[in-house]
């Protein structure tokens, strides 16, 4: 670890995962940070992107990475503060700017990733679409289950901000009860284990309790007018764009009728709904995994 203030989580905390076998990488960002990723499948093929969001990691990716990385090179991250990736220490130190500059470091710089497949869910959503837009050429279409990417011109259910109060404001965050109260099947103790994985004691917690403030649910949030210079290249993004999302999250409901209004895209995609809570993936995964190869095999 580079300074006291930045957190590396023992690798034998991860140790004997149930269902996640997959080889660690490890990049190390400009910034002495150390971000963790999943890369798996063939290397000569176009890649896969899946972007986890709060408060999971690539973990949450298990049950579809093998079906697609029987086709194409999948590459899953840790987010800064998540996974086996690095954690600064304090609330303060992660911002929606820093997330989007590591997570594009990774794949634009080191990766140097073309030809993309983006998956996302939850924050991955917020990072994901803005790297596409910011980035349109490394990327070949969209699938986005369970996420969007506000501006803060737009309401906000009630669930999320209660949500993001409990997030800023309780003294108890337990990561895989989270995890498991957005899921519609219940996790097992050996799963719930992995999703706590990460976070050995409550000062692991801290990119975990600042994304919830970090979502621009405000017009003047510091990060609505880059999410509404994004949304100018969505607007006219006419790349594949699948929307996936579950029957049964509050948290982002209506949001795949929306995205499909507004991204050209859309059209004529065989857009699915899954049976699953927010953390689709959990519930529904290899349904998700098989949507992924098949837009990929009718579009390319």
């Amino acid at each position: 670890m580079s300074t006291p203030s930045i957190l590396r989580t023992p690798e034998e905390r991860f140790t004997d995962l149930p269902d996640y076998p997959f080889t660690p990488h490890f990049a190390e960002l400009s910034d002495g940070l150390r971000v963790h990723y999943v890369d798996e499948g063939p290397r000569d093929v176009h890649p896969i992107l899946m972007m986890h969001g709060e408060p999971s990691w690539s973990y949450l990716y298990r049950f579809m990475i093998p079906i697609c990385a029987e086709r194409h090179r999948v590459v899953a991250p840790d987010l800064v503060g998540f996974g086996k990736s690095d954690k600064p220490a304090r609330v303060s130190d992660y911002s929606y700017q820093k997330h989007m500059d590591w997570m594009m470091e990774l794949v634009t710089g080191i990766l140097d990733l073309r030809h993309i497949t983006l998956v996302c869910q939850d924050w991955g959503s917020l990072l994901g679409l803005r790297m596409a837009a910011e980035n349109p050429e490394r990327f070949d279409r969209i699938v986005v289950g369970n996420g969007a990417l506000p501006t803060g011109d737009q309401p906000f259910p009630a669930a999320f901000k209660i949500w993001r109060a409990f997030a800023r404001w309780s003294p108890w965050f337990p990561i895989s009860r989270i995890v498991d109260i957005g899921t519609r099947r219940k996790l097992n103790s050996d799963e719930r284990k992995a999703y706590d994985a990460p976070f050995p004691s409550a000062a692991f917690k801290a990119g975990a309790r600042a994304f919830p403030a970090l979502v621009p649910i405000e017009r003047d949030d510091p990060a609505a007018p880059a999410n509404r210079r994004a949304w100018k290249v969505l607007e006219a993004w006419d790349k594949p764009f699948l929307t996936a999302f579950s029957s049964g999250d509050p948290m982002t409901r209506g949001a795949d009728r929306w995205l499909r209004k507004k991204i050209p895209g859309s059209e004529g995609m065989p857009h699915t709904t899954l049976r699953g809570g927010h953390f689709l993936q959990e519930d529904s995964g290899p349904e998700l995994a098989a949507a992924v190869n098949e837009l990929i095999a009718t579009t390319s």
